[in-house]
């Protein structure tokens, strides 16, 4: 989703809350109410699960409240947005959902809007650019839940046995910094997962570090920009042609490209907070710095964030929006972006940890996040992008590959989506 900054907007919202939400997240309704929420795991083991986060949170709520109590079913990343989906199909919606799309739920009018929900002080709270993320047609239905951005990690042990004496700042310095490490038995100069798992990502920072995105200023696809042309002409020519990666793009997820950073392997990759747990706890020395761009620093980084959501099917707004109201109070987003590493998701708690040295590594990451772009998750034509996105980009850079017909095609498709959808 492209940049758009929301202060004249905000202040109409504001407005217009203030005229709708009489009532509104007060009160428990007639009678005990059970909510069912449904969310996503962030752990990486049954240790910190975020089932003990959300058991803990949900305990805390109902001492408070006791006529509402919370049913909360944690599933993994793999699974949760399928799981919520069958779950609508079947008549079965819960009434909160923690998952990773909300428009095509937004667009069929199941979903309460922000402003039914949350209290004026909570809602206006959202950091600007996500609650615009998490917009359907101008209204917000998505709430953010965890965000992160985006910054070029490099192994300063590596950068120092191959000569380098700085980071990169533009594509010119990544292939010359890439060639140096190759030459000194480097496994992976530059990881570029363009695997499977999260290719949409890896290719929105190549199209911002290009001067491109995926939708233009008033929301259309650019896939096939010139500048987006551009930019994986260069890196099939003059990174994956040239021996630099190490491996074949189409086949590396982030995954693998994140634990090979930690054992080592890797001079470089674009990656998020979590890689910083991820390589410290291997003794990796690394850095961080701005994504490269053509001539400097690029003009944006990604940004992500993942929703909340509240259905109506069960007809609990007010106890949804009381629940909501607790969420997101600052006790509960810092001690959530804490726990996982990722980056509030509101003004305050941001506010918060940048006047806390204990986050300083994440400072860097959480400064950039007003100015981020987010995947134009706000369009219902997205998800099927995003898939044909992972199924096409690696082999663009390929060998064989024809970064222009490539994005062409994606173009295509996600021209007849929007055309048959919207």
């Amino acid at each position: 989703m492209q940049r758009r900054y929301l202060s004249l907007a905000a202040a109409a919202t504001a407005t217009t809350m203030t005229l709708t939400l009489t009532g509104c997240g007060g009160g428990s309704g007639d009678g005990d109410v059970t909510l069912k929420l449904i969310a996503a795991d962030y752990g990486d083991s049954e240790a910190n699960s975020s089932q003990h986060y959300w058991d803990q949170l949900a305990r805390a709520f109902e001492k408070k409240n006791p006529g509402i109590k919370v049913d909360v079913e944690v599933d993994s990343w793999t699974n949760v947005d399928k799981h919520v989906e069958d779950l609508v199909k079947e008549g079965k919606a819960p009434d909160l959902a923690q998952i990773g799309a909300y428009a095509d739920y937004a667009a069929k009018g199941k979903l309460y809007s922000a402003d039914q929900l949350l209290s004026i002080p909570v809602q206006a709270d959202f950091t600007p650019s996500l609650a615009e993320a998490g917009e359907y047609h101008r209204v917000q239905y998505g709430m953010p839940f965890g965000a992160s951005t985006r910054r070029l990690f490099y192994n300063k042990k590596l950068f120092a046995q191959a000569g380098i004496t700085s980071p990169p700042k533009t594509w010119d310095d990544i292939a010359h910094d890439a060639a140096l490490l190759k030459a000194h038995g480097v496994k992976m100069p530059y990881a570029l997962p363009l695997g499977p798992e999260e290719t949409q990502a890896e290719t929105l920072m190549w199209m911002l570090s290009g001067g491109g995105s995926y939708t233009d200023t008033i929301g259309k696809y650019q896939i096939n920009s010139p500048e987006n042309i551009k930019t994986f002409n260069w890196l099939k020519d003059d990174l994956v042609g040239k021996g630099l990666t190490g491996s074949d793009p189409a086949k590396l997820n982030r995954e693998d490209a994140f634990a090979g950073f930690a054992d080592g392997d890797v001079g470089m990759l674009n990656g998020h907070p979590t890689l910083m747990k991820q390589a410290e706890a291997k003794g990796i020395d690394y850095g961080t710095v701005d994504l490269p761009g053509v001539k400097g620093p690029a003009k944006a980084t990604m940004g992500v964030a993942d929703w909340m959501m509240a259905f109506k099917q069960n007809g609990h707004r007010a106890e949804a929006g009381k629940f909501l109201d607790f969420v997101y109070s600052d006790k509960n987003v810092e001690k959530f972006s804490g726990d996982y590493g990722l980056l509030p998701v509101t003004t305050s708690a941001s506010q918060t940890m940048m006047a806390d040295d204990h986050y300083a590594k994440l400072h860097s990451f959480l400064k950039q996040l007003a100015g981020a772009e987010f995947y134009p998750a706000d369009k219902t034509s997205w998800p099927l992008v995003s898939k044909t996105v992972k199924a096409r980009m690696g082999a663009a850079v390929g060998p064989n590959g024809n970064p222009a017909g490539v994005l062409t095609d994606i173009q295509n498709t996600a021209d007849t989506e929007d055309n048959s959808g919207e």
